[in-house]
């Protein structure tokens, strides 16, 4: 059965970290049942010299979504990231970004997701792999895992 209730803290501690405090307003979650999607408008401010969004705003958002999708199985601990492979396939300079996380097995000592990057066009502009671990942080209101 969903725990909602599960999925909404993700959320939260999600909204409450602080490498993701220069984001908001704009940063956007949903986590369900094995799955994550991450919304972020493109802003100059991600670019790299050449004036499109850089790769580490390419894999903060997959990485993400593969994360929240591992944790909406996990209610105890923090998962962690043990790897994760990112393959760039276009740029994007404008427009709304959505990675979409899906877990894709689970295994009792790893969970594997993949997570895809759309541009507001829908085309992929990046894909993403990883591998994720039960930590040893306890899933509490310390870590922003609230109501």
């Amino acid at each position: 059965m969903p725990n909602t209730q599960h999925y909404h803290r993700l959320e939260r501690m999600h909204h409450n970290a602080p490498c993701n405090l220069s984001y908001y307003p704009d940063l956007r979650i949903s986590v369900s049942e094995g799955k994550a999607e991450i919304t972020l408008p493109v802003r100059s401010e991600y670019f790299h010299a050449a004036k499109a969004v850089h790769g580490f705003v390419y894999f903060k958002l997959l990485d993400e979504a593969g994360f929240y999708a591992a944790n909406s199985l996990v209610e105890d601990v923090f998962v962690l990231t043990t790897d994760f492979h990112t393959n760039l396939l276009r740029p994007v300079t404008t427009g709304t970004l959505r990675a979409v996380g899906q877990v894709v097995h689970q295994s009792k000592s790893q969970i594997l997701a993949e997570a895809v990057l759309y541009n507001a066009e829908g085309k992929q502009i990046a894909r993403g792999s990883g591998t994720f671990v039960k930590g040893q942080t306890l899933l509490n209101a310390d870590i922003g895992y609230t109501d």
